[in-house]
């Protein structure tokens, strides 16, 4: 029955490895038209991370995360932690932008089913307003406030397999327009053995829900009508109607190893794997590494290295015909680049840990984000 089990994981993560090459090789034929929703879904932020760790080791982290992180990352990894635990963290974004997210994770029923809850927000504030008729400003500030909720709910239904669900809320407030949304996540976690070495096998299927609406402030307007007697009459009001953008919806299968664990575990070595396709992009990939030390010096501190890097078909600014290389070539293959690290201290019964993580956002550069977990 293991050895069952040990061939068909084999056989898929192989076939994780090799589809991001059959992917990318496939291209776009000549005379077929690009039907990919580039550039089409609301709420972008939902892809921005959770936890610093996780924004290291990029998206394939679904397939490593067990504290609060996972709560983001994949909801059936939530289910494997054996203790409560808390991450926050805030990511220095682009243009003065700035993104927080914090998760909280209660195992309970025997650390066999999990309930943990999240909150992200992305924005900026204080902005000027620039009109046609006044580019100069008209004195007037704006903001942008974007939010999201989850409550999620995990169980182990085995020694090696978990699921979970999240379901969450998104708010947009972009200046006095609102609009909000519906999503669930979906994900599952196969782990055992191979070879004496850990490996664990996720899917997830991240912010599957409504359209985003908008409505109120500047799209409720009036018009000025004629009245039947040839005068001018009372104003009417009217509302301008907005299409409804989709959530950007995003299902991933990722593979982790360790490729050397000491006997203590205290010394170790994951390599990741992940293969994504999203509803706003073609299909992409990604791969990441982790080295972790534990217990330095019979101590509880520890300390972990982390690298990874993420393709997005999108994230090329290729022009069709063009032979010459641009400046921007060398910033476009940097875009998906993440790496980081952190300290810990753990005794078993309790964790504080601090974590750094940068991610290359090509022509935009780099972007920061710190984060801190406890455990208890």
């Amino acid at each position: 029955m293991k050895r069952n089990g040990f061939s068909w994981l084999l056989l898929f993560g192989l076939g994780v490895v090799g589809l991001p090459s059959a992917a990318a090789a496939q291209g776009q034929k000549p005379g077929n038209a690009d039907n990919t929703a580039y550039g089409t879904t609301a709420a972008e932020f939902l892809l921005f991370g959770g936890g610093a760790r996780g924004v290291a080791l990029g998206p394939s982290y679904a397939a490593h995360a067990t504290d609060a992180s996972a709560l983001y990352y994949n909801p059936a990894g939530a289910a494997l932690g054996t203790r409560p635990s808390i991450v926050v963290g805030t990511y220095d974004y682009v243009a003065d932008t700035r993104y927080s997210w914090g998760g909280i994770a209660f195992p309970f029923d025997g650390a066999s089913k999990v309930f943990g809850v999240q909150l992200g927000t992305f924005g900026f504030k204080d902005q000027p307003v620039y009109t046609v008729e006044q580019p100069d400003g008209t004195g007037e500030t704006y903001a942008v406030n974007q939010t999201f909720v989850g409550v999620t709910y995990g169980q182990r239904f085995s020694d090696r397999f978990s699921a979970g669900l999240t379901a969450k809320g998104v708010f947009d407030q972009l200046g006095t327009v609102s609009g909000s949304a519906f999503a669930i996540d979906f994900g599952t976690d196969f782990h055992a053995q191979l070879n004496g070495h850990p490996i664990r096998l996720g899917f997830t299927l991240q912010n599957l829900g409504t359209s985003m609406s908008y409505s109120g402030g500047d799209l409720n307007r009036s018009i000025p009508r004629d009245s039947l007697g040839g005068g001018g009459g009372e104003p009417a009001p009217v509302e301008l109607k907005t299409k409804g953008f989709s959530l950007p919806t995003i299902f991933q299968v990722a593979l982790a190893y360790d490729v050397f664990s000491a006997a203590n575990k205290n010394n170790r070595v994951t390599v990741i794997g992940s293969f994504n396709q999203a509803n706003n992009n073609r299909a992409g990939f990604g791969f990441a590494g982790e080295w972790t030390l534990k217990n330095l010096g019979g101590s509880g501190f520890g300390a972990a290295l982390r690298g990874s890097y993420s393709w997005a078909p999108a994230n090329n600014d290729n022009v069709a015909g063009t032979t010459v290389p641009t400046a921007l070539n060398d910033e476009e293959n940097l875009q998906g680049a993440a790496g980081g690290g952190g300290l810990f201290y753990d005794t078993g019964s309790f964790l504080l840990g601090a974590d750094y993580a940068f991610k290359y956002l090509g022509v935009l550069g780099p972007t920061h984000f710190v984060s801190f977990s406890l455990g208890w």
